[in-house]
């Protein structure tokens, strides 16, 4: 009789520490994954902050404007690498490439990660320009061929604030501009491009204070203000250069 009173307590004893260890189990896996939820991939935001910040259509578009923007600009500079003959001029030429091949690259990224289209194309088509390749309202055609300039030489009264000028692309150059520029060496090149390229930071700038001010996503707002600083103090130099030249 005692021995089946001792077996079946060792049953039960048995029976029950399985039991408080189910239970246990179960309470760490519970635990496990609810804790689990706020370090899996799907619970936790997306590495880059970039394209989960908030941004609006002014970002989208000063993105898709800039980028070309800033591509006639390289354009410019690769021109000066060769042609330039003030060291002054290609330094500039340099910084200027320096600076603006990266933030295509940036702004391109931007745009992916939002889901909107990249430009594509070649710099030189010039938005702002009509169908037959006329320069709109503002935007030199004969003379020296300056942009900026009127047929006597004298800056145009338009440029500073870029009315006439297509209102997407402020700044930019014509086909025929940069053909001039293309085709010109020494000491006429380093007039040409510091003229043209004073009023293609200045059209970035305007473009630049629209974003600052419109503008959602605060990396792209960052940008445009390191834009307006650069470009400005880059302006206050091609003027000087051009004063001495």
């Amino acid at each position: 009789m005692s021995r089946t009173i001792l077996r079946r307590a060792l049953v039960g004893g048995v029976s029950l520490t399985a039991a408080v260890v189910l239970v246990g189990c179960g309470s760490s896996d519970d635990h496990s994954a609810a804790s689990g939820d706020h370090g899996s991939p799907t619970a936790a935001g997306p590495a880059d902050g970039t394209s989960s910040a908030a941004h609006n259509a002014a970002d989208v578009m000063f993105a898709q404007m800039m980028i070309p923007h800033h591509q006639q600009a390289v354009a410019m500079t690769d021109l000066a690498a060769t042609r330039a003959a003030d060291p002054q001029v290609k330094q500039l030429a340099a910084q200027i490439k320096g600076a603006q091949a990266p933030e295509i690259a940036t702004m391109s990224g931007w745009l992916t990660a939002w889901g909107a289209p990249t430009p594509t194309g070649t710099p030189t088509a010039m938005p702002g320009m009509d169908h037959g390749g006329t320069a709109m309202p503002g935007m030199s055609q004969g003379g020296s061929g300056m942009p900026g300039m009127d047929h006597g030489g004298s800056p145009s009264p338009t440029t500073s604030g870029m009315p006439g000028m297509d209102h997407g692309m402020p700044g930019m150059m014509s086909d025929a501009d940069m053909t001039r520029l293309a085709a010109a060496s020494g000491r006429d090149f380093d007039r040409r491009f510091l003229t043209m390229m004073i009023a293609h930071h200045e059209g970035a700038i305007t473009m630049a204070q629209t974003e600052a001010a419109q503008g959602a996503n605060s990396d792209a707002k960052a940008l445009a203000e390191r834009i307006s600083t650069t470009q400005q103090t880059e302006i206050d130099t091609m003027k000087s250069i051009l004063a001495r030249i």
